[in-house]
């Protein structure tokens, strides 16, 4: 993921609002609501996105400060501007610090430059990640619109620009705001550059801020977005986080196949964490997680998100796949960032077919990254 990072504080009691899920239709959000798209989105990220509580929490301070707003991407003229809202850094990072109040600082910074902004989009789905711009809706009464960059969660940044990158005359306008200030290292900061730079320069940010920034960046229009974000991919972390809910009443194994039978994929394999090896390295998680079980042992390689798995040497998924790691005992997906040594675990596996996958993901250039950061192949097998 992109990284996404705790809301502290205290939650006062849920207020209802309505959203536009799909074609127009208005339904109430609740808290039940809620927790379907933390649940499903924590599937969809991968490893990545941020955890289930995080997610509930922030979902519940946005309904509890205002009255934040989900609607279709077809409730917006073609020509509306939207801007992608995230956080980027390091999840696991010791000294990462991100107050609500920072997202919503990124978006005034970015409207102080005299840009109107018409609607937020999520960068990518995940237990946090898919509660992206819910705060920010809530306190600046502007919508969050149903296209994410992306799905799925994924590391970088360029994974999340729908194919500006290759906009050689587009200009990337971000913000960035995070960091304890007590401790010297916050961080506010304006740029307009090539995606490329933009993208080094905030992920330099967030490693000054101590892990995270909260992000505001590239806007574009409603047009694009239905070209090149992965449209719906809320509805389907909603759709998802319900199908999980209901089914895991009954255990952990029935919730897999009533997900496998929804999205797609296969279960590879349950067995016991043997071993993680995790370490932050330039603003990012990296690390090997070791499943064993009687009789076979699984290597699952992340970048934030896992990027790949090998069982014995031998590779059986590739990011974009997504691969997904679910507590045995809970039937919570797990983040790299939180996973631990002894737990019981299914691994699965959903190709990237059978995902919302925005145009970030198309693009085998801006996946060289992933290869020097894991040392292992991944073009080769993901294109």
């Amino acid at each position: 993921m992109e990284t996404q990072t705790p809301i502290p504080g205290l939650f006062l009691p849920l207020i209802y609002f309505c959203g536009l899920l799909e074609g127009g239709t208005m339904i109430k959000i609740n808290e039940e609501i809620v927790k379907n798209a933390v649940l499903g989105g924590a599937l969809l990220g991968g490893g990545g996105g941020g955890n289930i509580i995080d997610g509930e929490k922030l979902g519940e301070l946005a309904l509890a400060v205002g009255i934040p707003t989900l609607i279709d991407l077809d409730e917006l003229p073609d020509d509306a501007t939207l801007i992608t809202v995230s956080a980027v850094g390091a999840p696991a990072a010791k000294e990462q610090y991100i107050k609500p109040i920072h997202y919503v600082k990124a978006i005034q910074l970015i409207q102080e430059t005299g840009l109107k902004i018409d609607g937020l989009l999520t960068c990518e789905n995940g237990g946090l990640a898919t509660m992206n711009g819910w705060f920010q809706s809530a306190v600046l009464e502007i919508p969050v619109v149903d296209a994410p960059s992306n799905g799925r969660a994924h590391p970088t940044g360029l994974m999340g620009s729908m194919g500006l990158h290759k906009n050689q005359e587009y200009l990337s306008k971000q913000t960035a705001v995070g960091g304890d200030k007590d401790k010297g290292k916050y961080v506010e900061m304006y740029l307009a550059a090539n995606i490329f730079e933009a993208s080094r320069i905030v992920r330099q940010a967030a490693i000054s801020a101590g892990g995270l920034v909260g992000v505001a960046r590239n806007p574009i229009t409603v047009n694009y977005a239905r070209k090149n974000a992965a449209v719906g991919g809320i509805r389907q972390a909603i759709t998802l986080g319900e199908i999980m809910h209901e089914a895991n009443k009954i255990n952990s194994e029935y919730m897999i196949d009533k997900i496998l039978g929804f999205i797609g994929g296969k279960n590879i394999a349950k067995g016991k964490i043997n071993r993680i090896n995790l370490k932050t390295v330039g603003g990012f998680d990296v690390g090997i997680v070791e499943v064993y079980n009687e009789k076979e042992s699984y290597e699952l390689i992340f970048w934030n998100e896992y990027m790949c798995i090998e069982k014995q040497g031998q590779r059986i998924a590739t990011f974009p796949d997504l691969i997904a790691t679910i507590d045995l005992n809970t039937g919570i997906p797990l983040t790299t960032s939180n996973i631990k040594e002894g737990q019981h675990v299914a691994i699965l596996h959903i190709p990237k077919q059978k995902l919302k996958l925005g145009a970030g993901m198309k693009d085998p250039e801006i996946f060289k990254p992933i290869e020097e950061a894991t040392h292992k192949e991944i073009i080769k097998y993901s294109f």
